[in-house]
């Protein structure tokens, strides 16, 4: 645990690139993957816009962002898996939701996400 909360503090000091250890990168950007949803969990959509990559932040306003999630539905998110290939990485993810009558589903996910700016950046697809 302490080794991701140092991963963590570099990533936030602007230390990812395409060139760094593949270690580094999948846990920084599984920690980043994780800290998102948790965010939307908590209801806290705009901390979760937060997560996405500059070029998404310019194409996708916050309001249209908070549209997109229904709040309170989220229960909890697993990291499966994170590959990263130069500074491109996909995050396989187990989300578990409640919907309508249904409780505790669990679907999974395939996020995209970037390393740019020294940081790992979500990459929404609208």
């Amino acid at each position: 645990m302490v080794v991701i909360g140092l991963l963590g503090g570099c990533a936030a000091v602007g230390r990812l690139s395409g060139d760094t250890s593949p270690e580094v990168k999948r846990d920084a950007v599984a920690q980043r993957a994780k800290a998102r949803w948790d965010r939307l969990i908590a209801r806290d959509v705009a901390g979760a816009y937060e997560y996405l990559s500059p070029a998404s932040r310019a194409t996708t306003s916050l309001d249209v962002y908070k549209a997109k999630h229904k709040v309170g539905m989220y229960r909890s998110v697993k990291v499966d898996e994170v590959n990263c290939e130069a500074d491109a990485c996909t995050v396989k993810l187990s989300l578990t939701y409640d919907f309508k009558r249904t409780k505790g589903i669990t679907t999974p996910l395939t996020e995209k996400w970037i390393i740019s700016q020294g940081q790992a950046w979500f990459v929404d697809r609208g």
